[in-house]
């Protein structure tokens, strides 16, 4: 069985400044040019087998399920300045828009159930609505 991760994108505003905020830090931390993207966090999941068999990582951008990256591995790791452990969990660079779907804040990541994912955006369709519009659904309690 497949299963996916979703986490909170903290401090961006949209798809393109998460393109610009991963790109950054790939450049910040020297990786290759192929190398997947590292996504940093306390606890490793420990159903990883059931996430690598075609998993993804779902992102909430301000509230909103808005993408998603393909998982690709887990490594553990160990911060001996701050003298805890630590999980890198890679995923593939290509974000991938899907339908906005709200979502309420969390901490860290949980487990996506494969009945709960938007679907993926098809080519063309932003998905993106006027500010306008979606703050008065939003209030409306519609998105």
């Amino acid at each position: 069985m497949v299963l996916h991760l979703i986490k909170l994108a903290v401090g961006v505003d949209d798809l393109a400044h998460m393109k610009k905020v991963q790109a950054s830090r790939r450049k910040q931390r020297r990786q290759a040019p192929r190398s997947p993207h590292w996504v940093y966090t306390r606890n490793t999941p420990r159903r990883s087998e059931e996430l690598l068999a075609g998993g993804s990582l779902y992102w909430v951008v301000r509230g909103v399920i808005r993408c998603r990256q393909e998982l690709v591995g887990f490594e553990e790791d160990f911060d001996k300045e701050e003298a805890h452990k630590y999980c890198r969990i890679k995923v593939k660079r290509t974000i991938i828009p899907t339908a906005p779907r709200a979502c309420r804040a969390f901490q860290g990541w949980r487990y996506f159930d494969p009945t709960d994912v938007p679907p993926d955006l098809s080519k063309g369709d932003t998905g993106d609505m006027p500010k306008e519009m979606a703050d008065e659904l939003k209030r409306l309690g519609l998105l």
